[in-house]
């Protein structure tokens, strides 16, 4: 496993999406052009907060995000999203 070279700053986290099914319980293929966006992600990693406020999430989990949050990022084939604790739903145990 890759270690990532991308350290989030200040209360930005990155997420890795988690992809949709790509075919229904049926057996139906769904094209990528009528695909949502994902709204869920694992965080891979975490800024430091703004001043020593702690962060409310960790590495690892998985969590809910706004439909238009973060800004998408490429490292190494992978795609990630990096967006801002407040953009953050909840924590999905």
């Amino acid at each position: 496993m890759s270690t990532i070279k991308i350290k989030p700053l200040h209360d930005y986290i990155l997420v890795e999406p988690i992809e949709t099914e790509k075919v229904t319980a049926g057996g139906i293929i769904i094209p990528d052009s009528s695909k949502e966006k994902p709204q869920k992600g694992n965080v891979v990693a975490i800024g430091n907060g703004i001043d020593n406020k702690k962060m409310n999430v960790s590495t690892n989990d998985i969590v809910l995000y706004g439909k238009y949050a973060g800004t998408e990022i490429s490292d190494e084939e992978k795609n990630y999203l990096m967006i801002k604790e407040e953009d953050i739903l909840a924590i999905l145990k």
